[in-house]
């Protein structure tokens, strides 16, 4: 990393921090917190001025040829000045053509084409390719609340990535193994990880600080004249390998395949890869349904078959949870919102009902729910149950 991407990635830990933190206290002491202009604009200019100072010295000097590290802590680091910027209403996508940022723009357009990723700070940079230094992961802001979402949030991604790696290992060694159990058994027990992540989030942490405090950093912005939309807690690959890898969604399903390319440039080329070739790969239920008229009886069947249903029973519990989480900390927050404030909430872009009405659609399909309006694995769940002793 070069001298001007250290001292920049510095700033970002420490009076980028600060400032926030300092700005975000100063909204919440209001009778109304969703209100933000006019209010520390001092410190927000302190955001804008000293940032520019590090974006123009890296955009002067093109730092997209030290390796995929560097190049990514970069193009973190813009993308949160960028997010800070738009969370304090310096720019703001709905009253602009374009970004009046154009040296942090053309920073970070640069760096994402040469990475082969969306040009703003994505997931992986603050859960889990987020250096911790001291002890200290990187953030907007030094609000417990904050740390408390970030790291749950990893934990939860981590244990996913491990789930979806041991049932990719399924299909190296075949559904019929003998030794399949143990991959199993590894998958449900870093779902369970993830249930209990998430039940920490729902039990402490404060809905009225995530949803004032923490969520509007992950507001869209524009990036030159693009419009992106906020980093999503599933821009990771290992959530859709698991969907893809037990069969609870299709690659060929146009509903699910479009959900698919449009998060592909929020995540890290690795998981790009990883992504494409899960989609080659058939699923476990696939194998198991085509084996079960002739090896229902068998001892490797019923095992193996019993385990799958298992890791689909947690696997389905985080999906209900991930509803509770969107219900409780957005869905019933915005309820006491003003109209005004209403337009650009959700961090994917589109409002608010639209986004539930997506969410819901993507849970019952991971629920294998028996529903008639969309395509689900709810049949053929049930034949595999009913193909059990």
């Amino acid at each position: 990393m070069s001298s001007r991407a250290e001292a920049f990635d510095r700033w970002i830990r420490t009076s980028f921090v600060e400032l926030n933190t300092e700005l975000e206290n100063l909204y919440f002491a209001q009778a109304d917190r969703a209100s933000v202009l006019g209010i520390g604009d001092s410190l927000k200019e302190q955001v804008r001025d000293e940032g520019h100072v590090y974006v123009a010295a890296l955009l002067a000097e093109g730092n997209t040829g030290e390796g995929f590290d560097s190049g990514f802590n970069v193009l973190g680091n813009v993308g949160m000045y960028l997010a800070s910027l738009r969370r304090h209403e310096l720019t703001n996508p709905m009253r602009e053509e374009r970004s009046p940022f154009p040296e942090a723009s053309s920073l970070a357009l640069h760096v994402g084409a040469s990475l082969g990723m969306a040009p703003r700070f994505s997931t992986a940079h603050l859960s889990t390719h987020n250096v911790a230094v001291n002890g200290i992961r990187k953030s907007f802001t030094s609000l417990p609340d904050e740390f408390l979402f970030i790291d749950e949030n990893t934990r939860g991604i981590l244990a996913l990535e491990m789930a979806a790696e041991a049932l990719t290992r399924v299909t190296h060694i075949g559904i019929s193994s003998p030794v399949a159990d143990v991959l199993f058994e590894t998958a449900k027990h870093a779902l369970g990880v993830v249930v209990r992540s998430n039940t920490r989030l729902i039990e402490d942490l404060d809905v009225e600080r995530f949803f004032y405090s923490v969520r509007p950093y992950y507001k869209p912005y524009r990036v030159g004249r693009q419009e992106y939309r906020g980093a999503n807690a599933g821009d990771f690959a290992g959530i859709n390998e698991l969907d893809l890898l037990l069969g609870l969604c299709r690659a060929n399903d146009p509903y699910y395949a479009q959900l698919l390319v449009d998060k592909m440039l929020f995540m890290i080329p690795s998981d790009q890869a990883r992504l494409r070739e899960c989609m080659t790969r058939r699923s476990l239920l696939d194998d198991l349904l085509s084996l079960a008229d002739e090896h229902a009886h068998a001892d490797w069947f019923q095992r193996n078959a019993g385990a799958y249903l298992e890791v689909c029973e947690v696997f389905g519990q985080t999906a209900s949870l991930h509803d509770t989480l969107v219900k409780r900390f957005i869905e019933m927050p915005a309820a006491n919102l003003k109209e005004e404030n209403l337009p650009g909430i959700t961090a994917s872009g589109p409002p608010l009902p639209v986004l539930l009405r997506a969410l819901e659609v993507l849970r019952d399909m991971r629920l294998a729910a028996d529903r008639s309006d969309i395509s689900t694995r709810f049949a053929d769940l049930s034949r595999l149950r009913h193909a059990l002793r």
